[in-house]
Formats: C-alpha cells, sequence, structure tokens
C-alpha cells in the first residue's frame, strides 16, 4: 500500500462518515413529521456502507508485493429506509388522525439517532487523526531527505 493509499482510506472513510452524519440529522429533524409527500408519517433513514476495495495482507505489503489497487476503503452503498412499524399515539385533535383518533408518529428514535451520531462524530474524528498522522509521517520524511 502506498502513502497515498492510505490517505484514499481515510478520505473515503471521511465522506461515508458525512453521509452518515448527514442523514442522521435528516431523522432528528423528521422526527415529529407526521406527513410527508408519500401520505404517511417520515420513516427513519439508514446508510449502507460496503468495503471498496480488498485489502492486501500485512505479509504482502512487507514483501512488496501488494499492488496499487488492493488499499481499501469505505463506500456508501445507498441509504435505505427502516421498516419498523411507525408508534401510534392516540390524539383525535390532531389533524393527521386517523377514524379511531391515533396517529401514526416516525418511527425514529431520538436517543437511538444521539447515539448513532456520537458514533459516527467518532468515528469521524478517528479518521481525521488517522490523516494527520499520515501526513505528519511523510513532512518527517521530506525532513529526513535534506
Amino acid at each position: 500500500m502506498s502513502f497515498l493509499g492510505s490517505l484514499d482510506i481515510s478520505g473515503s472513510a471521511l465522506t461515508a462518515g458525512r453521509v452518515r452524519m448527514d442523514v442522521i440529522s435528516e431523522n432528528i429533524a423528521n422526527a415529529q413529521t407526521t406527513r410527508t409527500e408519500d401520505g404517511g408519517p417520515y420513516r427513519r433513514k439508514m446508510v449502507t456502507y460496503e468495503s471498496a476495495g480488498t485489502p492486501s495482507s500485512f505479509r504482502a505489503m512487507v514483501e512488496g508485493k501488494a499492488s496499487e489497487t488492493d488499499s481499501a476503503g469505505v463506500k456508501v452503498t445507498g441509504i435505505v429506509e427502516d421498516e419498523t412499524p411507525f408508534p401510534e399515539e392516540y390524539d383525535p385533535s390532531d389533524p393527521d388522525a386517523d377514524e379511531r383518533g391515533y396517529v401514526r408518529r416516525p418511527n425514529v428514535d431520538l436517543m437511538e439517532e444521539t447515539v448513532d451520531m456520537m458514533a459516527a462524530a467518532r468515528a469521524y474524528n478517528a479518521n481525521l487523526t488517522a490523516l494527520e498522522t499520515v501526513k505528519n509521517m511523510a513532512a518527517k520524511a521530506l525532513e529526513m531527505g535534506r
């Protein structure tokens, strides 16, 4: 794996993390939305990922047999909707109530979204640290060459 491969891996993780935080922010913003363009309440969204490449083994890297295309990273494969049922709340005065007086609420749990956002922020910061470390290593290597 090359120096740029390490930067690519951290960069892909930062991009994926930003998408995840955007989706979580959308979920939080719509936690009380009972009416969407589709007619029902807002449905929670989640990000799906997959590996963006095949990582080489440590042995292949040490022996110089790893190719430039072997570096791995992460990529967002999609944004899917959470299919858990909508909770219902009895409120006959709500304009979105059905004939029984129940309103279907979004399937967004603010506590779960908060924990997901904290985890996403920590992963983002960890990848920033990794990126900064690689950058510092490159700077030190250039200093040694003087």
